[in-house]
């Protein structure tokens, strides 16, 4: 068990390395929409920078494996959750982001929620799924599936109204959230099918079964999604919210799916119950919306498609046209950059 406790531990170093390092590439990228798949992936796949967050995250998925391998589905979450406090360290140091009050107490509540959650764990009373039936895989994985693209597609839409209130990447996390939460089961189900047999058999095994399917979709949507949205928002905000998506829905779906049973014993029960409910009570009322745009002159630096507030050194992406003036929005700049945004706007 603790083997998989300390590989949970280095996926949660490497995701937030991941993220954070993937968020400041995207700030000198084009504008990306989900809109246009195929030209996300090209511009991403051609970004040095952000091809070393990406093979980060890739290890990190390596590491998950482990972790369905050796705990409990509700366990390893609680576990991937606290990461969230090296996220926003690594987000505050390199990013320049800093969370709003109300957004750093609502994140405390949600790693109290997921610390009851890991403290309902009985190593002797666990039991480690590997099988679920295909059947119920699907019957829960499609319609969430469906759910998280269809929200997505919602605040787009909204998103490009003219006279639109400013949202704050909320409903960009839980979509995402979703799609992630899918994943997770997905590769639970593969993890359960890595052991025994040579290559040959593990491979009939895996293709045979609906988890590289779910996967590959859930890479794809998810890597288009997720960068468009990352793009957009803080990292520090959108993060956590997909992250606390994701293990609510995994622990919640997946214990049963499963057959991973809940505690029997009445104070783990509550620890797990409550944990779950606090979490998802919180991320129901953080708020939707961001304040408005701080002050400040913008400059439209020449080639680029971003407005600049030199005096901030944050830049505001211009998505098919439209500035996204919004706090979240914005991205801090190196010296270097801030140097090339206003030489090029003096230009």
């Amino acid at each position: 068990m603790w083997w998989g406790v300390g590989a949970a531990l280095v996926a949660n170093l490497l995701y937030s390395v991941g993220f954070v390092l993937e968020k400041r590439a995207l700030g000198a990228l084009p504008a990306l929409s989900a809109g246009r798949p195929v030209r996300v992936v090209v511009t991403l796949v051609t970004s040095p920078s952000w091809l070393v967050g990406a093979v980060a995250l890739a290890a990190g998925f390596g590491a998950q494996l482990v972790v369905y391998r050796t705990l409990p589905i509700a366990a390893a979450q609680g576990i991937f959750v606290s990461g969230l406090v090296l996220l926003l360290l690594l987000s505050s140091a390199v990013l320049g982001e800093r969370p709003t009050g109300r957004e750093r107490r609502a994140l405390g509540a949600v790693l109290v929620a997921l610390l009851m959650v890991v403290a309902s764990v009985r190593e002797e009373d666990e039991v480690v799924g590997g099988e679920a039936p295909w059947g119920l895989v699907l019957l829960v994985s499609v319609p969430t599936l469906v759910t998280g693209v269809a929200l997505y597609a919602q605040v787009e839409r909204r998103a490009r109204r003219r006279h639109r209130v400013p949202t704050n990447g909320i409903g960009y996390g839980v979509a995402v959230g979703l799609l992630y939460g899918v994943s997770s089961l997905a590769v639970k189900g593969a993890a359960g099918r890595l052991t025994g047999g040579g290559a040959g058999e593990v491979a009939r095994a895996l293709l045979g079964s609906p988890y590289p399917y779910l996967l590959l979709f859930t890479a794809g949507a998810g890597l288009v999604m997720s960068q468009t949205a990352l793009q957009r928002c803080r990292a520090s905000l959108l993060v956590p919210v997909c992250t606390t998506v994701t293990a609510l829905f995994t622990a919640v779906a997946g214990t049963p799916v499963f057959g991973e049973r809940l505690p029997e014993d009445p104070l783990p029960l509550f620890l797990r119950v409550a944990g779950t409910a606090l979490a998802l009570s919180v991320l129901l009322a953080m708020p939707r919306h961001d304040a408005p745009p701080p002050a400040g002159p913008l400059t439209l630096p020449a080639g680029r498609d971003v407005l600049y507030n030199p005096r901030l050194r944050l830049s505001y992406p211009i998505v098919d046209g439209i500035p996204q003036l919004l706090p979240s929005s914005g991205l801090r700049v190196s010296a270097e950059e801030h140097e090339r945004y206003t030489g090029a706007a003096e230009a």
